[in-house]
C-alpha cells in the first residue's frame, strides 16, 4: 500500500441513489492499494459545492449540475469548453470525460448504415453525446419538450420518417432513472426495427423501460454502465496522472 495522507474524492448530484461511482472508485482504491476515499454528496443546491471544490482532491459532477457547476470553476479544458458541460473537476478546473466514455462504448456496436442519431434531451449529458457524435462523423437530431431552437424538434414530430432516418436513438434524459423508473421518453416505439440501436445513458436500473421497449422490437440495446466505467477511468487519469 502506498503510504501518505488520505485523499478524498467525491461526486455531487441530486439524487445520487442511482450512482455506482462510490462503489467503482472504492474498489479501484482497494485494488491499487491507495490511501483514498470516495463519498457521494447529494447537495440540494449547486452553491453548496463551493467548499467541496477546495476540500476534495477530485470531484465528479452528475445530474443536474453538469452545467450549473461551471460558474464556480476557475478554468475548463478544451473539450469541456466546447461541450458546455463538466463531469470532472480537479483543482477548480473542469473537464468532460463523458463524451469519451460514450464514444468508446458506442463504437463497437455500430453497423453499416448507422449514420444518423436521434438524441432525446438537450441537457449536460446530451451536450457530451453531441460532441462525441461530431467527432465520429455521425449526424444527429435533437428532440426536446422545449423547441425554441429550429435545430431541435418536439417529441410530437418524431414520426415514421424520422424514425426510419435515425437508426441510433440515445436517451439523454433522466426518464428511467430513480425516481422516474416507471417513465420513458415519448417516442413511437412500435416503429422500432431490428435496424435500430437504443442507447440509454442510464445504468441503474440495468434495463430501463426505454431499453425494454427496444428489446421487444428486436433492437440492439446498450445501457450506460460501460460509459460510466470508461469516463471514470479517464477521470482518474486526470486526478492522479496515474497510468493503469
Amino acid at each position: 500500500m502506498r503510504q501518505g495522507k488520505m485523499k478524498r474524492y467525491g461526486i455531487i448530484g441530486n439524487p445520487l441513489g442511482h450512482s455506482y461511482s462510490e462503489q467503482y472508485f472504492t474498489e479501484l482504491f482497494a485494488r491499487e492499494g491507495l490511501e483514498a476515499e470516495y463519498h457521494p454528496y447529494a447537495i440540494a443546491n449547486v452553491d453548496l459545492a463551493k467548499e467541496l471544490l477546495t476540500e476534495l482532491e477530485g470531484m465528479n459532477v452528475t445530474y443536474p449540475y453538469k452545467e450549473a457547476i461551471i460558474p464556480y470553476l476557475t478554468d475548463m479544458d478544451a473539450a469541456a469548453k466546447t461541450i458546455g458541460a463538466v463531469n470532472v473537476v480537479k483543482n477548480g478546473k473542469g473537464y468532460n470525460t463523458d463524451w469519451i466514455g460514450f464514444r468508446d462504448s458506442l463504437r463497437p456496436l455500430l453497423k453499416e448504415g448507422d449514420s444518423r442519431a436521434l438524441l432525446l434531451g438537450t441537457g449536460g449529458v446530451s451536450k457530451a453525446i453531441q460532441h462525441a457524435l461530431r467527432e465520429m462523423g455521425i449526424a444527429f437530431t435533437l428532440v426536446s419538450r422545449k423547441c425554441g431552437d429550429e435545430a431541435v424538434i418536439g417529441y410530437e414530430e418524431v414520426n415514421e420518417e424520422v424514425m426510419q432516418a435515425h437508426t441510433i436513438i440515445v436517451n439523454c434524459t433522466p426518464l428511467g432513472m430513480h425516481p422516474y423508473e416507471h417513465k420513458m421518453p415519448n417516442i413511437p416505439y412500435a416503429l422500432l426495427t431490428e435496424n435500430h440501436l437504443l442507447y440509454d445513458c442510464i445504468y441503474n436500473p440495468e434495463k430501463t423501460l426505454f431499453l425494454q421497449m427496444g428489446e421487444k422490437q428486436g433492437c440492439r440495446i446498450k445501457n450506460g454502465l460501460e460509459m460510466l466505467h470508461l469516463q471514470a477511468d479517464e477521470a482518474w487519469k486526470i486526478w492522479e496522472n496515474y497510468e493503469f
